[in-house]
């Protein structure tokens, strides 16, 4: 937020953020949450042997009921899934409708499960105010079939074959189809949609809108709770009006607004309101005799492209219903021309109004009044100047995070023993998987990965999108950390799920971590402490840091071993399965990742004694494992063995550190002294770098319990001390201790092969793997069978974990980050005094806070133009790079080619990829760029699309010819139209406030600025670095005429001082502790 003279500046999206959070409006409870893929899910597996992909198949969902979630394409549902929307679209050349997106199973793909659609999460807001989703939808027949043949026929050492290669987009033959959601200002839920079709081919094609809506079958499960419910009921009440009836949400009108026809003489298309039944059509797929409804879940397929007139209830009336628009007349919708549909849902506005058509221009309205303020709400986030086409990719990375929230529902023991009023699951079943999970009891909003290749929330990955979700609504991402803690989710072991094909894997333990810079963002950015969120998830990480010292440090000497920790195929064998040498796996990243959540739980105890004394005893604890992981990750034991000849010393190699590669390896254990490292240069050994934090004296006068321990430990541990403190008498800059797993020989060894362009350093961003191993593959032949690592920077050549991922040698963004991170502490401590070579060989040395930003632009890279206009995630593609249609659409993928920064994996992966909005907001100003070279002509290229002075007297903002969300003018139906036309001359005006008054001002209700990069300062700092920023700022010459410019100029210029602050003296790195 910005205080401007006395005056507190809220944007109205954070208004409505604060109205939720207080419950006084309930602004999230509808909301993008069904799944993009429900079928071939854990969930809705009832097989013998647990073979999800094959027992429940694509072709079955349009038929197919189901049990614990439902589907669709841009779906909309309440927080529970109760009722739900989603679009469905035909051809008149694929064999059904296209109501869901299609992709490859994991048996199918070549490398694994891959959606084979082309769709973008364009905007989203946190209240989902307003939303934005475009759909490419074929015209040709859609090549189901081919797609399967071909990946199966394809090796894993060929890529993927995508679905434009099959030529069904050539000539662009298909249709643009953009679907949004608006929110009523004044009721949360009034839903307001839009679909916009355009055809971008050559010829006319027609088309079909099928806007539907369901009740997710809750009534057949038997279940006593959903018996005393009376089935719900969508019903046709008029030509333009379906009532839907549910006991939670009483009745609700779904109003439809005539479409204009294609051409210019044509009537309007109205549309065609079909009924059935939410219920599975057994006697198509189990060869029933009779359905349990005449009416059943597929039959708008059946009734639209098999003309089967019968399928549909005559009654108008079920529990699952939709609006049919054709625009089929003559040859369809001409090229280049367009098509819309409208509709609301609304609570009931009276008998009287049931028959009035829905004035569009006010509707449409709606739709302008929610993008500006989500304009707004986006530039007062990143407020600094950065290229328009850095602020698309952030926009989008935020867009496709809110997008990619879904409603997961899982409870065990339904899932385990079934449902009364259906038949028994297969005895197997229980053994299959997660059967000591019996407590999970899962009904909640999760952040997911992807909702199509990952529709399961996965414990890392949830940890990472908590950072980007912080900065937008920390909230949300604090309920996020906060679930995976409560007992119903968190084993009672304190182990925490990690995703639901196993639920018993190990994940990194980063929660303590993403809860303490999610407490940090939101101070920073937001201006408040959660100190209850922090304690809360702090107590049941205790429960959890305490299963990871019993159940994975095996011997107690603080070397762990932990699994595959989510880095799938990165070591020579699968981790999580036992060894075939035998013996164990004790993992340098394990002990690296334990030491890391050592020192986040003694940054969070720390915390917690500014206010509360009782947690300097805890801090101290963690500071003391934290030396003794450290020591014992480190360095050598001698060990007493008897024997028959008598009493034997003998040296116990507890190091995972190799003296002569300077380097961390996994190795071998088989109990004593007998163990064998495994020299494979990867992520595994750049992870202890994670472990390290500097304390800072201010701490430690705060803390007087603590320093005292830490005092005592020093003088009583010295060895131990010595090596894991960089001296007590010795101090960093600022004064500051540092606590590391690698002393400052070490990491700058480690340093030198990680910014190394023949080892770990990219063009664009760190390798999981080093490229020394393209030409030094590592072997070790066990029982007969060769296992190797060798560096493969794309897809990946191995089986392990159903080969859709690949940690040997790709770039990913959750490990990059963390990296970033430790290289901003350990500038911290050592400030300008140590430089390293960046890359190794340029002989261009920098500090360390230097290195940080040079990868962070590397990873920023992946999405931005390079000088012949390529991003370098699309991976060449002309179409995905230059077509005007395409260009300006970013794919937020999985992982990255090592080598060239294609895009790989899942091609949604809007969690954890979504951190690439955090790093554009940290260092995208500093990105290479083409500035203007005024003041003035520098405010207008970043903020004239919303906050410049160029405002029409009408109160309109003129947008430029440049702005990537073009405000379309839609046509008006001939119904519409006349309406406007007798409210005009009945000089009706609109209730609502507008954005801008009649002197072209905004409004200072809507007109609200806030900044990540104020809230750090108090007012009186502020006057004071804006009048000493008046003099030197290249904004000193940026004159504001209104009260808006105004606050805006006083905004850019404390962003500004903020930002040079940062550049002269390194204080506000977000690391800091």
């Amino acid at each position: 937020m910005v205080v401007y003279n006395n005056f507190e500046y809220l944007s109205m999206e954070e208004k409505r953020l604060a109205e939720d959070k207080q419950k006084t409006k309930y602004w999230k409870r509808w909301g993008p949450y069904l799944s993009e893929r429900q079928w071939a899910t854990v969930r809705e597996d009832y097989s013998f042997n647990g073979d999800a992909w094959s027992d429940f198949p694509h072709e079955h969902a349009r038929s197919r009921v189901y049990r614990w979630g439902e589907d669709g394409i841009a779906g909309v549902s309440d927080n529970h899934q109760l009722m739900c929307f989603s679009f469905a679209f035909w051809n008149e050349k694929d064999d059904f409708l296209k109501e869901r997106l299609f992709g490859l199973t994991s048996h199918e793909g070549n490398h694994g499960e891959d959606v084979k659609e082309y769709y973008f999460y364009q905007d989203n807001t946190p209240t989902h105010s307003y939303m934005k989703y475009n759909y490419k939808y074929p015209q040709k027949k859609y090549p189901y079939e081919s797609l399967a043949a071909e990946g199966y026929k394809r090796t894993r050492d060929e890529p993927e074959y995508e679905l434009i290669e099959s030529g069904i987009y050539d000539e662009n033959r298909y249709f643009d189809i953009t679907i949004e959601m608006a929110k009523d200002e004044e009721d949360e839920e009034a839903l307001h949609f839009r679909v916009t079709a355009w055809n971008r081919g050559p010829e006319a094609a027609p088309l079909h809108i099928i806007p539907q809506v369901w009740f997710r079958n809750t009534w057949g499960w038997g279940l006593e709770q959903e018996e005393k419910n009376p089935i719900p009921q969508l019903s046709r009440v008029s030509d333009q009006t379906i009532e839907s009836d549910h006991h939670k949400f009483g009745k609700r009108d779904i109003v439809f607004a005539p479409s204009p026809g294609i051409l210019e003489d044509s009537e309007d298309v109205v549309p065609n309101f079909l009924f059935t039944n939410n219920e599975t059509n057994k006697a198509k797929l189990y060869n029933c005799s009779k359905n349990d409804s005449p009416y059943v879940k597929d039959a708008f397929h059946e009734y639209i492209v098999d003309e089967n007139l019968e399928a549909v209830n005559p009654e108008n009336t079920g529990t699952k219903s939709c609006a049919w628009y054709s625009f089929d007349e003559e040859d369809g919708i001409l090229p280049g021309d367009y098509v819309t549909v409208r509709f609301v849902y609304r609570k009931k506005t009276g008998e009287t109004q049931v028959d009035a058509p829905l004035d569009e221009e006010l509707f449409d309205r709606v739709f302008d009044k929610r993008q500006d303020e989500a304009d707004d709400f986006y530039y007062h986030i990143s407020p600094l100047p950065i290229s328009e086409d850095l602020r698309n990719i952030q926009r989008q990375s935020f867009a496709g995070l809110l997008w990619s929230k879904q409603f997961y529902h899982f409870i065990h023991k339904q899932w385990a023993d079934g449902d009364p009023a259906s038949p028994p699951p297969p005895a197997e079943r229980k053994s299959v998987r997660n059967q000591t999970w019996k407590h999970l009891h899962i009904d909640d909003i999760l952040s997911l990965p992807d909702k199509w290749e990952y529709p399961f929330f996965a414990a890392w990955d949830t940890a990472f999108h908590c950072i980007p979700l912080a900065m937008i609504d920390p909230e949300f991402a604090k309920k996020q950390l906060d679930l995976l803690t409560r007992e119903w989710y968190m084993h009672p072991n304190g182990q925490l799920p990690a995703y639901e094909w196993n639920f018993g894997d190990v994940n990194p333990p980063v929660h303590a971590w993403a809860a303490y810079r999610t407490f940090k963002l939101e101070r920073k950015i937001f201006g408040r402490e959660d100190i209850d969120f922090l304690e809360r998830v702090f107590q049941k990480l205790l429960i959890n840091f305490t299963w990871w010292v019993n159940r994975k440090d095996f011997d107690g000497n603080n070397v762990f071993e932990g699994g595959f920790l989510g880095l799938d195929n990165i070591g020579l064998f699968n981790r999580s399965e036992p060894l075939p040498t035998g013996g164990r796996l004790e993992q340098a990243d394990s002990t690296g990742w334990m030491a890391f959540y050592c020192l986040q739980m003694l940054n969070i105890s720390l915390e917690l004694a500014k206010t509360r004394n009782v947690y300097e005893d805890i801090a101290s604890k963690f500071f003391e494992h934290f030396l003794l992981i450290s020591d014992a990750m480190t360095y050598k034991a001698v060990e007493t063995k008897n024997t028959e000849d008598g009493t034997i010393e003998v040296t116990k190699e507890v190091s995972l550190w190799n003296e002569k590669d300077q380097f961390y390896y996994d190795a071998i254990s088989w109990g004593g002294p007998w163990s064998q490292q495994l020299p494979v240069k990867s992520l595994v050994g750049l992870i202890p770098l994670y472990a390290c934090l500097t304390l800072e004296p201010e701490i430690l006068n705060k803390n007087p319990s603590f320093t005292k321990r830490l005092s005592w430990f020093v003088e009583n541990r010295p060895k131990i001390t010595q090596r894991n403190i960089d001296s007590m008498s010795k101090r960093g800059e600022g004064e500051r201790l540092l606590l590391s797993l690698v002393n400052k020989e070490r990491l700058v060894a480690i340093l030198e092969k990680m910014l190394d362009e023949d080892e770990f350093l990219s063009e664009y961003g760190i390798r999981s793997l080093s490229k020394y191993h393209e030409k030094n593959p590592f072997s070790m032949t066990v029982n007969g069978e060769e296992f190797t690592v060798d560096y493969v920077p794309g897809d990946s050549n191995s089986g392990l974990f159903g080969g859709n991922s690949n940690w040997r040698g790709p770039i990913w963004f959750p490990t990059t980050f963390l990296l970033i991170e430790s290289l901003q502490r350990f500038y911290m401590y050592y400030g300008d005094t140590l430089k390293v070579e960046c890359p190794k060989g340029s002989g261009d040395y920098m500090n360390l806070a230097k290195v940080a930003e040079n990868i962070q632009h590397r990873l920023i890279n992946i999405f931005t133009r390079n000088d012949e206009g390529r991003r370098a995630t699309n991976g060449g593609n002309d179409t995905f790079d230059f077509d005007e249609h395409w260009k300006d659409n970013i794919f937020f993928y999985e992982f990255f080619h090592a080598d060239n920064g294609h895009g790989l994996g899942a091609s949604h992966q809007c969690g954890w990829t979504a951190l690439v909005g955090k790093l554009i907001h940290d260092v995208g100003v500093s990105c290479k760029v083409d500035l203007p070279t005024t003041p003035k002509a520098t405010a207008a290229h970043y903020f004239d699309e919303v906050l410049s002075a160029d405002i029409s007297r009408s109160g309109s903002i003129k947008h430029g010819a440049n702005d990537p969300r073009p405000r379309l003018k839609r046509r008006m139906s001939t119904k519409s139209t006349l309406l406007t036309n007798a409210m005009s001359g009945l000089n009706v005006k609109e209730k609502n406030e507008p954005l801008y008054d009649s002197n072209g001002d905004r409004n200072t209700a809507s007109f609200n600025i806030h900044s990540s990069s104020d809230s750090d300062y108090s007012g009186d700092e502020e006057d004071a670095i804006s009048r000493s920023i008046r003099e030197s700022s290249r904004f000193s010459n940026f004159e504001a005429s209104s009260e808006p410019n105004a606050h805006l100029a006083e905004h850019i210029r404390i962003a500004l001082a903020r930002y040079q602050n940062n550049l002269n003296n390194g204080d506000e790195l977000e690391a800091r502790i």
